[in-house]
């Protein structure tokens, strides 16, 4: 269709022309003196086009001679920074392929090849980002041979060049190294440099997902329990992990603050530092509970923290593995003494419910044994001893039957129970 419309438009051209110029009668006469010339008005038309063309034609070949040096100097200035981001992006192909002394030449070289640009008048939109990259890949490079001088060199220079936020384009640029320079100083176990590092970051990039997971690093480097335990729950949050790993970080770091607790005041200030769901998790209420008896606190107030993890246990046994069972039973074994008539009904109703648990019947047996109810104690006991898996609780469990034998003046049984309980602690 456009050719199409295009040859109409030539025919209608040369229609035009052919019309103008073969009954044009015009004339030009020139004089000069001593001569005069009659020129047709067609020649002079075609002549007049000929001189514009002819001047066209010659201004720009003077404009392209004239424009030879400063065209040379562009090209000169062109491969300069096509070499200038040919060696950068050499540096980072040399750093993730583990070759790093090649890696930081390249970089020295990208920054040789700026501060020349720099020296020719050549303005790059991105120079300030380019020595800081260059700078921090040198940095990286350097951190990987070792050579910690090098690296704090270039990364103090890499500071130095983003701190300008008015000229930095992207101040991003300038938290990459900050979050860089927190990484080397945790593989240096420096946590407290660290942590300093990733205090300088605004606001909202602390709580980046990567920030939060080096502040995590770094607070469980440097003890700061209660501080790892909220950066684990922000990225709980934000699901940096999956549901079981985050819960097992929380789970963990709760445990270890509890157990860094000297006192029963500390363990009670660090009971209230943990939110209600992790309070609910039957690791940490028993190990919270196993402390408060370490510590010979309150064994009321460990008999409530213990509650929640009972009630889920009599409600599904398989809810608790067999190690949670265990530890949970030791530590209510520990308050036997003080226990109340609550708690005493609880454990008689769930060995009923669950008569051949041997973990309940050793639980129901020692709470029997000191209420001095000899004949259950020794009915539950024996039946828990020849269940049980534990080998602390089947010790245990033997020991009690021949102290009970022992206060009947029952020889026989004693040794025999003696005997058990000594198989144990030989093998």
């Amino acid at each position: 269709m456009r050719a199409a419309i295009w040859l109409l438009a030539l025919f209608a051209v040369a229609a035009a022309v052919a019309l103008f110029a073969g009954n044009n009668q015009g004339t030009i006469t020139v004089f000069w003196p001593p001569w005069r010339v009659d020129l047709s008005l067609n020649l002079v038309l075609v002549i007049l086009l000929v001189a514009f063309v002819l001047m066209h034609v010659a201004l720009r070949a003077l404009a392209a001679l004239f424009s030879l040096p400063t065209q040379a100097r562009q090209w000169r200035l062109q491969q300069k920074e096509r070499t200038l981001h040919a060696a950068l992006l050499d540096a980072m192909v040399q750093l993730i392929s583990g070759r790093f002394s090649r890696a930081r030449k390249a970089a020295q070289a990208a920054l040789t090849q700026e501060k020349t640009l720099s020296a020719l008048g050549a303005s790059l939109p991105q120079a300030q980002q380019v020595r800081v990259l260059s700078h921090l890949l040198a940095a990286e490079s350097a951190q990987a041979l070792q050579d910690k001088p090098a690296r704090d060199a270039h990364l103090q220079q890499a500071l130095n060049e983003s701190a300008d936020r008015a000229v930095l384009a992207s101040p991003e640029t300038r938290e990459g190294v900050q979050l860089r320079a927190a990484r080397w100083a945790l593989e240096d176990r420096d946590a407290a440099a660290a942590l300093a590092r990733l205090e300088e970051l605004p606001q909202g990039a602390q709580r980046r997902t990567l920030a939060l997971r080096l502040r995590l690093k770094a607070a469980r480097q440097d003890r700061r329990t209660l501080e790892a335990l909220e950066t684990a729950r922000l990225l709980a949050k934000h699901r940096a992990f999956s549901d079981a790993a985050a819960q097992s970080i929380v789970r963990g770091l709760a445990t270890e603050l509890l157990t860094g607790a000297h006192d029963p005041a500390q363990l009670l200030r660090a009971w209230t530092e943990l939110d209600a769901n992790e309070r609910d998790m039957p690791e940490v209420a028993i190990h919270a509970a196993q402390r408060m008896v370490a510590l010979r606190g309150d064994l009321a107030l460990a008999r409530g923290w213990l509650l929640p993890a009972w009630e889920r246990m009599v409600a599904n046994p398989r809810a608790l593995g067999d190690a949670l069972r265990v530890k949970l039973a030791r530590a209510l074994e520990a308050g036997l003494d003080s226990v109340d008539a609550d708690w005493l009904a609880r454990i008689e109703s769930a060995q009923r419910n669950n008569p051949r648990d041997p973990n309940l019947q050793y639980l129901a047996g020692m709470a029997c044994m000191k209420r001095q109810l000899w004949g259950k104690a020794q009915q539950l006991l024996t039946q828990a001893g020849l269940g049980l898996q534990d080998t602390d609780l089947y010790r245990r469990a033997w020991l009690a039957l021949a102290q009970l034998a022992e206060d009947r003046d029952d020889a026989e049984q004693a040794a025999e129970a003696w005997k058990r309980a000594a198989q144990i602690e030989n093998s």
